[in-house]
């Protein structure tokens, strides 16, 4: 709600500091849609950031120590300690940062409403479910979203998961 504020046309922080902004971002569909997917980084950035820190800190510093006594360079640790090892907090954090771009309802929701230009699944089945009362279509979208989520984490674990896994 703090973004649709700062966002809001008349009182909001964009409107005083860029005059007539604020009235083009919502308004305009190009720019809401912008301005939703921006709000939702903000978001979850936090998150995305304390799950790699997570897999950062379950690197051996020992690694590292040795790599430099073999005279390998920061880009050499990079690429071949880092990397491989902190693969399977980024397929973690992958699989979640999916899970919750195809499920985002709240930030586009408040900012735009059911806005046809800003709509993702998520608003659409509620929609679907609240307003127009089809409770069949409803349900069967959100299996769909439930069936999309699936295969993106089966196309991740297979792809990328079998190296982080072993």
């Amino acid at each position: 709600k703090l973004w649709a504020l700062v966002l809001q046309p008349d009182l909001g922080l964009v409107a005083r500091l860029w005059p007539g902004g604020a009235a083009t971002v919502l308004a305009r569909p190009a720019l809401a849609l912008h301005a939703a997917i921006l709000v939702d980084v903000w978001k979850t950035t936090p998150f995305m950031a304390l799950l790699l820190l997570a897999g950062l800190q379950m690197i051996p510093e020992e690694l590292y120590e040795a790599a430099s006594i073999d005279g390998a360079s920061r880009w050499q640790q990079f690429w071949s300690i880092t990397l491989p090892l902190l693969t399977p907090a980024l397929v973690v954090a992958l699989i979640f940062r999916t899970l919750d771009a195809l499920r985002v309802f709240d930030v586009v929701f408040v900012m735009s409403g059911v806005n046809p230009a800003t709509r993702t699944l998520a608003v659409y089945n509620r929609q679907t479910l609240v307003d127009f009362q089809d409770l069949g279509y409803g349900s069967a979208i959100s299996v769909a979203i439930l069936v999309i989520i699936f295969a993106f984490v089966l196309l991740y674990m297979r792809t990328v998961g079998k190296e982080a896994l072993k």
